[in-house]
């Protein structure tokens, strides 16, 4: 056999290696069927066994050297070869020896990478997002107006002694008020290629909805707890009528007595259905909190299947936007949230589609938005434990 015999050869061998290449990928994308391919690469493993046979007739000298012509025929044909063996035993590597692996690697693409594709799985690995939980506490209504009214009392009436026969002059009239609650908006605006929507083999809709729903409790969630009230909820960090206590003895630590001092500065009314509420490093420093006499915890576990944990007898919820430990921080709060703050629900979560805005540069463009609103309506329900300065 002549050089040009082994070079029309070698070519050929080439080609046959990547028509089952392309068969290969067409079967992954379901364009053929399993029994043609199968046909197909037996055809092609015949036609292989002949192209080996003529290139048999070849005789390499045994001491060619590297960089030689002859060295360089019997490297392509060693590896060849090699993809040859790979493919009869059926894509597996580990039939092949440590030499011949060393050739026929999945780190190239042309020499067998294309042949062990990845097990692409349909789920995806998320991050934790954390966000209050506030809605979970709260009173929580609807609404199909801009804002939802409650009348509220703001004075009470009063009641006198008199004598059998004494004058009764009008005693004080109770007073009524108006508590109304806004509803704002939020929003989130993704812009995705029409082709990766079309191609992608993940549910890109469904996540981006999840994204932003995530998303949108983040955001409320901050603003149920520090929102200015502009344009976004009122946080009960900011509503200047809550009080509390601040801590006297230790600065930026949170104290058992200034604990038991919150709890009672709260009436019984509302102490009887309140709820702690603090970030969740406050619980550790909280749960090694002792009495006076350090026989006992602030903090005792939840007896029985779906009992909460128990700080001076009341459950706690841990808040990641509420303040750590720190000088002058409001770090823990206290109240029966279903009386002291109410949040609105205007528009849950509304998805829409747009392929008109962004379609010059191939992209639709997928966005969100929620209307909500929240603010506190009975001040003495909450109270706050601000840490010493």
């Amino acid at each position: 056999m002549n050089e040009q015999e082994f070079k029309a050869l070698m070519e050929e061998q080439k080609g046959l290696i990547l028509a089952v290449r392309t068969k290969y990928e067409e079967l992954e994308k379901s364009r053929i069927g399993k029994t043609d391919f199968d046909a197909f690469q037996s055809a092609v493993t015949t036609r292989m066994d002949e192209v080996d046979k003529a290139l048999a007739k070849l005789r390499v000298p045994p001491q060619t050297l590297p960089g030689t012509a002859e060295a360089a025929h019997a490297d392509a044909e060693f590896a060849m070869k090699t993809f040859d063996k790979f493919l009869r035993k059926g894509g597996h590597i580990g039939a092949l020896t440590p030499e011949e692996q060393k050739v026929m690697t999945v780190g190239d693409q042309t020499t067998g990478g294309y042949l062990a594709p990845v097990d692409f799985t349909n789920e995806l690995l998320k991050f934790v997002v954390e966000y209050s939980p506030l809605r979970s506490a709260a009173r929580v209504v609807t609404t199909s107006n801009r804002s939802k009214s409650w009348p509220k009392k703001t004075q009470s009436a009063a009641a006198s002694w008199v004598a059998e026969i004494g004058t009764r002059s009008e005693t004080q009239n109770p007073k009524i008020g108006l508590e109304e609650i806004p509803t704002h908006e939020m929003y989130a605006l993704a812009k995705v290629s029409k082709q990766d929507l079309e191609d992608a083999k993940f549910d890109l809709m469904g996540f981006l909805q999840d994204e932003f729903r995530e998303q949108f409790g983040v955001a409320e969630g901050t603003a149920f707890v520090s929102g200015d009230a502009v344009g976004k909820p009122e946080g009960f960090l900011n509503n200047a009528s809550i009080t509390g206590f601040t801590g006297a003895t230790t600065s930026g630590k949170i104290v058992a007595d200034d604990m038991k001092q919150l709890l009672y500065a709260l009436k019984e009314s509302y102490a009887s259905n309140a709820i702690w509420l603090w970030k969740r490093s406050s619980t550790l420093a909280i749960s090694l909190l002792q009495n006076a006499g350090g026989t006992d915890y602030l903090w005792q576990p939840g007896f029985g299947a779906g009992a909460p944990n128990l700080v001076l007898g009341r459950p706690y919820i841990e808040c990641p936007d509420m303040p750590a430990e720190a000088a002058s921080a409001k770090a823990v709060a206290l109240g029966d949230w279903k009386r002291g703050y109410i949040i609105v629900d205007r528009v849950d979560i509304e998805i829409l589609e747009d392929p008109y805005s962004s379609k010059s540069t191939g992209c639709v463009e997928i966005s969100a938005r929620k209307r909500v609103g929240g603010q506190v309506v009975m001040p003495e329900a909450i109270k706050i434990y601000t840490l010493k300065a």
